[in-house]
């Protein structure tokens, strides 16, 4: 048996105007949708990976998701020009990576991280 996918389903009262939020503030593409559920896309370069952990770290709240992104300012100016601000950060942690937590508009905390040169994975 091999996983070929595992895929994150955040809760939304509007799967539709969610997936804008986050086509708005990362660029991800809206593949499919039927109106009561929204798939999102990103590059094919993208990494997909399942983390487990008692918190986000730093002593922060564990988020729903981690969104590992090439340009961190440009995805902090998205998410301001949606109206929205950080819930924590932007902050670089002792582990390598320079990061930001929001809450998109159902609630979800989201993890947005950019690896620092020469950081741990």
């Amino acid at each position: 048996m091999a996983v070929l996918s595992i895929v994150p389903n955040l809760p939304a009262r509007d799967p539709v105007r969610l997936a804008d939020f986050y086509r708005q503030v990362l660029g991800l593409t809206v593949d499919f949708e039927m109106g009561w559920i929204a798939f999102l896309g990103a590059p094919a370069t993208a990494r997909a990976r399942l983390q487990l952990a008692a918190e986000g770290g730093s002593g922060t709240e564990l988020p729903a998701i981690s969104v590992l992104v090439d340009d961190l300012d440009g995805a902090l100016a998205a998410l301001r020009a949606t109206g929205a601000e950080p819930v924590y950060g932007p902050v670089t942690e002792p582990w390598g990576i320079r990061r930001f937590y929001l809450r998109d508009p159902e609630g979800n905390l989201v993890n947005v991280a950019h690896h620092i040169e020469g950081g741990d994975d």
